[in-house]
C-alpha cells in the first residue's frame, strides 16, 4: 500500500474509518519536548519590531519632506514680507527659525504621545483624512465666489 492510498482509500480498499480494526497512522517519534515544537511554529513566534531606520536616513527624509513642503508656503511668504518691511533679515531669520523649531518640537511631542496611544495605521488614516479635509476647505475658500 502506498502512502497516498493510506490517506485516500479507494472504493475497493477497506476504509480506515470503518468499525473494523485498522492500523494506526505512523507517528513520528521525536526527542524534543512538545513545547519546543510549538515554539518553532511560525504562528507562535512573536513578531519582531521593525528594525529602526538609520538616523541619517530619517533625518534626510524629514528634511527633504519639510523643505519641499515649506517652499512657497505662507510661512515663507510671511518671512519674505517681514524681511522686506524691517530691513533686518538676520533678526527675522532668528525669529522665524525659532518659531519653526518650536512648532516642530510641538509636532514631535504630540506625535510621540499619539503614537503611544493609537495604532500607527489609525494615526496614518486620521492624518490623511485631516489633510483631505483641510485641502477641501482651502479649495472651497479659493474657488467659492
Amino acid at each position: 500500500m502506498t502512502p497516498s492510498s493510506e490517506l485516500f482509500p479507494s472504493s475497493n480498499q477497506p476504509s480506515n474509518f470503518s468499525n473494523e480494526s485498522s492500523p494506526e497512522l505512523p507517528v513520528k517519534e521525536t526527542t524534543e519536548p512538545t513545547s519546543s515544537l510549538v515554539q518553532d511554529s511560525p504562528i507562535s513566534q512573536p513578531t519582531q519590531p521593525r528594525k529602526p531606520k538609520n538616523a541619517w536616513a530619517i533625518f534626510a527624509s524629514t528634511f527633504v519632506t519639510i523643505f519641499l513642503a515649506e517652499i512657497g508656503d505662507k510661512t515663507q511668504l510671511t518671512t519674505l514680507l517681514m524681511t522686506a518691511e524691517s530691513h533686518q533679515p538676520w533678526v527675522v531669520f532668528a525669529g522665524a527659525g525659532s518659531a519653526l523649531i518650536l512648532t516642530s518640537l510641538l509636532g514631535v511631542l504630540v506625535g510621540r504621545w499619539l503614537a503611544s496611544r493609537i495604532e500607527p495605521k489609525t494615526l496614518e488614516r486620521a492624518a490623511g483624512i485631516s489633510l483631505l479635509v483641510i485641502s477641501g476647505l482651502l479649495f472651497w475658500e479659493v474657488f467659492h465666489f
